[in-house]
């Protein structure tokens, strides 16, 4: 995500992080579906229209890096080398998802997700949002001629490369294993 370099960009930058952090502690305090919107917003000093200003759902203030995430994984295909082929390319960019979200202190969260509907469905929303956008991404991708459906069914083994692995006992060897699958799908296609 870009820094904002504006004084106001800066303000309201910390004002969503500050918002989202305040979120994230009183959900894992007292339990997503015991916290409302207007107990985030009184806790973080806001206006429930602020909050809304910069979440548009109360599963937003715990997905809220959703559109980084979305935008990292297009990016592996976009802005990979030109003779860098995609599969490790997408591989490294899991991996390091993975990483990121199984260090220290992560686990609550995803606890608290997996015990809560609203946020499980929300989650699964999101992947398919995010399988959409990656397969748009690699059949734009010209040096990639693959059918629509092959790209379609690469990106949804991607995300749940990220999904499978982030629960795995060795996140790392589980992104290894599945990622040789998908390179010989990959490669079957």
């Amino acid at each position: 995500m870009t820094v904002p370099t504006g004084r106001r960009e800066r303000k309201k930058a910390a004002t969503r992080q500050k918002i989202a952090d305040t979120a994230l502690r009183l959900f894992l305090e007292r339990g997503y579906d015991a916290v409302g919107i207007r107990d985030v917003a009184a806790e973080a000093d806001v206006a429930v229209t602020t909050l809304f200003s910069h979440f548009a759902s109360k599963e937003a203030l715990v997905f809220e890096q959703d559109d980084n995430f979305e935008q990292r994984l297009t990016q592996a295909v976009t802005d990979r080398a030109p003779d860098e082929p995609l599969i490790p390319a997408l591989r490294r960019e899991i991996l390091a998802m993975v990483r990121h979200c199984t260090a220290d202190g992560s686990a609550p969260i995803y606890r608290m997700i997996d015990e809560s509907r609203a946020l499980r469905e929300c989650e699964e929303s999101m992947r398919l949002r995010h399988a959409e956008s990656l397969a748009t991404a690699i059949a734009a991708d010209p040096g990639l001629p693959q059918t629509a459906t092959a790209c379609r069914t690469i990106a949804r083994f991607v995300i749940d490369a990220y999904a499978l692995a982030r629960e795995a006992a060795d996140p790392q060897a589980a992104v290894d294993e599945i990622f040789r699958m998908i390179e010989a799908a990959w490669e079957a296609a």
